[in-house]
């Protein structure tokens, strides 16, 4: 398992880095109810923290979300090098 990948700029993301989300690819979003893919296209522009590198070098981030209802929704994303930007500590929130 990769320890490390890149982002769009070339800077290293490891677990605990926190990154920008840029896009979702449309091919993602294609597979999902409309209703997974809205609350997807909602990622696009936060700001999450890589929780795992997988086997093929995707950093994923999740995002929790809280129904009026009081449930909790989470969304998963792996996110590749075009798709995220790091972060820096002094701006991340």
């Amino acid at each position: 398992m990769e320890t490390e990948v890149r982002d769009i700029n070339g800077a290293a993301v490891r677990v605990g880095t926190r990154v920008r989300v840029l896009r979702i690819s449309d091919s993602v979003l294609s597979q999902l109810p409309e209703s997974e893919a809205e609350a997807a296209r909602a990622m696009e522009g936060e700001v999450l923290e890589v929780y795992e590198i997988d086997d093929w070098g995707g950093a994923w981030v999740e995002k929790t979300l809280r129904a009026r209802d009081g449930t909790s929704v989470s969304h998963s994303l792996g996110l590749g090098p075009t798709q995220m930007e790091v972060v820096p500590a002094s701006k991340a929130g």
